[in-house]
């Protein structure tokens, strides 16, 4: 079986690694470059997007950012999963936003913008505090602004026309804007759909933020209330898509509700933990989906954390020696704030994974964890 991935990240890397045991042979296409290569040895390539689609019996995909040409002719071939539709609605939100409604899946109330009299009408309808976010090209928390009072509109709005105007001719760019939720936690689920359209949830998740990236997610398989109504939503939205493969949902938890902040139509940063806290990681479970093999377990194996490395090309060697800690390297150049790799590290109950959290950030540095410490204290 040839798989070819769109996007050459490491997602596409870790798909990659997780395939190998199934003799399954991932390539990756590289948007940028728009050049074929193999995700654990970059400097191989295979020619273009045609040659990778014919070597290909399956095209699935990393990000959800892909040009809709590159979908067009990897749909046409019969060969991609999930659906471009489908992807394409991880990608905006205007029609993320439509999908939700039409899954009927509780969302943050919404309209969407396109003017400053659309804005004012938004306010008049939701009322500040709102969260504005672009329609394309938002992750990470680019591409967001916040109303917190009136007196904020023309400052704010003068800002979105000329991100609006710089978009022009490049992407059919917009904006939602959304009753600001507070929220108790944020949370997430990943899940898989497989061909014949049963669906599979991992444990639910929770997640840390800093700098409006995700630090921390942690697995530890509690809160099964809030894991049903997750569940739900997820084998609504899957459905609704008629997707196959692995798919992210990120929920914020409002007392013992759940309400959607966005999807994500491939395997997902807050999975990463099921590399050691799952007994079939999403990355095994995507590629077994697409591929039409059978689905691994979801079942949460031990409580498994995930850290996220940021902008650092180094961690202290002394991590390694707190027991069940596995180091993920992305093998990518450094940069301030680029995801570089993550750490995995679990117990056999909560308890002992809070511990070896615990002693995981005494020896991390602060300024390239911002808030980990913190978090973890406040959590055990």
């Amino acid at each position: 079986m040839n798989v070819l991935v769109l996007g050459a990240g490491q997602l596409a890397r870790m798909m990659a690694l997780a395939s190998k045991p199934l003799d399954i042979v991932i390539r990756a296409f590289d948007v940028g470059s728009k050049t074929v290569i193999d995700p654990l040895a970059p400097q191989l390539t295979f020619g273009d997007l045609a040659q990778g689609i014919e070597f290909a019996d399956i095209i699935t995909a990393e990000f959800e950012h892909i040009d809709h040409q590159t979908l067009s002719v990897c749909e046409a071939s019969g060969k991609l999963r999930p659906t471009s539709q489908a992807i394409k609605t991880g990608g905006d939100r205007r029609l993320e936003k439509a999908l939700l409604d039409k899954a009927e899946v509780a969302n943050a109330p919404y309209r969407v913008i396109e003017s400053k009299d659309d804005l004012l009408a938004a306010i008049e309808t939701l009322n500040v505090p709102l969260v504005l976010k672009s329609a394309l090209e938002g992750y990470d928390g680019k591409g967001q602004w916040r109303i917190k009072a009136d007196s904020d509109v023309d400052l704010i709005w003068d800002d979105i026309a000329a991100f609006l105007e710089q978009a022009k001719g490049r992407v059919p760019q917009g904006i939602i804007a959304e009753k600001m939720i507070p929220f108790d936690r944020e949370v997430s689920m990943v899940g898989v759909r497989d061909i014949h359209g049963n669906t599979f949830a991992y444990p639910l998740t929770e997640n840390h933020h800093s700098n409006g990236v995700l630090s921390v997610s942690l697995a530890t398989g509690e809160h099964q209330g809030l894991q049903q109504q997750a569940a739900d939503a997820f084998a609504k939205v899957a459905n609704a898509l008629d997707y196959v493969g692995v798919l992210a949902i990120e929920f914020f938890q409002v007392g013992d509700k759940l309400l959607v902040n966005e999807i994500a139509p491939r395997v997902h940063n807050s999975g990463h933990w099921t590399q050691q806290g799952a007994d079939t990681c999403q990355f095994a479970n995507h590629i077994r989906a697409v591929s039409g093999l059978p689905v691994g377990s979801t079942e949460l194996v031990r409580p498994t954390a995930m850290i996220n490395i940021l902008g650092a090309d180094t961690v202290p060697d002394e991590i390694l020696s707190v027991t069940a800690t596995q180091l993920h390297w992305y093998g990518k150049s450094k940069r301030p704030g680029r995801k570089m790799g993550h750490i995995n590290v679990s117990g056999a109950d909560k308890a002992e994974l809070l511990a070896r959290l615990a002693k995981i950030t005494e020896i991390l540095p602060e300024q390239d964890f911002p808030g980990v410490k913190q978090y973890v204290s406040d959590i055990s």
